[in-house]
């Protein structure tokens, strides 16, 4: 009777102990979607806020409209997606209905395909804004053309990803069991040629983003060169010197490289998975998993850029600058002059 005491006792202890390591398991589970959830809301709302408060001439602009709107759909996007993460991590029965989890594939897609739509919008904004500037006033881009062009982004986007629904593909739940996607492995080939549809857009934005950005920044460089290369004049300088150094020009650039960085490097690796399962038919659940976790890091980052790339710090930077290389523009005039310059040039 001892021994078999003792080895219900056992018994017992190990059940304690396999239930207090699922509990663990769980909580460490669920924390993450939680934390991406908590995260991407609260910054997105702060940089919603950071941008709703700046300067008259900023919000008027069809840049920081852009921005404005790649911020709220950020936002749209995390709190439409993660409860339902969260959710199903809650109840695993969750993300089996067939139409939540239609719902969840769709936002997936619609925000996904959004977001790059959205930063490829802003390249090609500063791209006709610095490289075709009479372009650019001819069609009168500022802040209603560029809510129209937010409308048609969002138009065309929800009908392009609602046609999984429409039956043109199947969206799936996938090994896992916390998220639902498209069916990419599928052998029909009206599914499989809206798999490479949606991934060779996406390719597009990206490749269309990366191309517009180096346009930009070269087209930059080679001014400044120019402008760096004319005669110097007491007179001249102040204007030149804002012409190279501006500080609302040099923000957007900032705004636009570290944004298209950030988009792009997590939109990345989703776009690799849609290719590699629909061609290569690499059935890989984790990597499929690592992607769409690392997209879903893009709407927490996001907003940090436009925080923490606001007005007043380029003020400083640029200051610094000036006060380091005045010496470097006007060589023959005398410290005084330079820092009575300084103080003249400040925006």
């Amino acid at each position: 009777m001892e021994s078999l005491n003792i080895t219900h006792g056992s018994v017992s202890i190990n059940e304690t102990l396999v239930q207090h390591s699922q509990t663990n398991t769980f909580e460490t589970a669920i924390a993450l979607p939680i934390f991406m959830f908590t995260g991407g809301a609260i910054g997105n709302i702060i940089a919603i806020i950071v941008l709703s408060v700046s300067r008259q001439e900023r919000k008027s602009s069809a840049f920081y409209t852009l921005v404005c709107g790649l911020a709220v759909t950020d936002l749209l996007g995390t709190c439409l997606a993660s409860p339902l993460t969260i959710a199903n991590y809650m109840d695993k029965t969750v993300l089996t209905v067939q139409h939540v989890c239609e719902f969840h594939s769709f936002l997936l897609l619609f925000f996904g395909l959004t977001g790059l739509s959205i930063i490829c919008t802003m390249a090609a904004e500063r791209y006709m804004a610095i490289c075709c500037p009479y372009t650019y006033q001819r069609w009168g881009v500022d802040r209603r053309f560029a809510q129209k062009f937010l409308f048609y982004i969002y138009i065309c986007n929800i009908f392009f990803c609602c046609l999984p629904m429409m039956g043109m593909s199947k969206s799936e739940l996938q090994p896992s069991g916390t998220w639902c996607f498209i069916d990419w492995g599928t052998e029909g080939h009206v599914a499989a040629a809206y798999t490479v549809l949606y991934g060779s857009v996406s390719l597009l934005l990206i490749l269309g983003t990366i191309l517009l950005n180096l346009a930009v920044c070269g087209a930059l460089l080679l001014m400044r060169q120019k402008t760096v290369q004319r005669p110097v004049t007491r007179a001249s300088v102040r204007d030149r010197w804002r012409a190279l150094s501006s500080a609302a020009e040099t923000q957007m650039m900032a705004v636009l490289v570290m944004t298209s960085a950030v988009v792009l490097a997590c939109s990345a690796p989703l776009v690799v998975r849609v290719f590699a399962n629909c061609f290569i038919l690499n059935n890989d659940p984790n990597a499929d998993l690592a992607a769409i976790r690392i997209a879903a890091v893009n709407p927490i980052l996001d907003p940090w850029i436009y925080i923490l790339l606001r007005r007043s710090l380029f003020r400083k930077v640029l200051k610094l600058t000036r006060q380091q290389h005045s010496q470097y523009f006007i060589p023959n005039i005398t410290n005084e002059s330079v820092l009575s310059f300084n103080r003249e040039g400040q925006p």
